[in-house]
């Protein structure tokens, strides 16, 4: 639905990766990622934010829900991190590897 049905042209590459719903099915916590930098990152969140009207009635008819979910977008900082430690881990290595490393 994101990819294919939103029209807003601040939507970047956005991917979902996740989604936390209360037991009660009152709220949706739906995590995202997007391509690109701070103004893509700030964009395609401000036309997710925009479109949670139609997402909501959208998943309201296609799944026959009594109850649909309230929406809040959050960026996951997930993927970021990872690449962090691995990046951390890659230097760590080299350093060992080039036995510049004081022990």
């Amino acid at each position: 639905m994101v990819q294919f049905e939103l029209k807003d042209p601040r939507l970047g590459f956005v991917t979902i990766t996740g989604i936390d719903v209360t037991t009660d099915v009152q709220f949706a916590r739906v995590y995202f990622t997007v391509v690109g930098d701070e103004d893509a990152r700030r964009d395609s969140a401000a036309a997710l934010e925009r479109a949670v009207g139609f997402i909501r009635r959208q998943l309201g008819k296609r799944l026959h829900m009594r109850t649909v979910p309230e929406l809040s977008f959050r960026y996951d900082h997930s993927l970021e991190r990872g690449n962090r430690i691995e990046e951390l881990l890659r230097s760590l290595r080299e350093e060992g590897a080039d036995g510049s490393e004081d022990s």
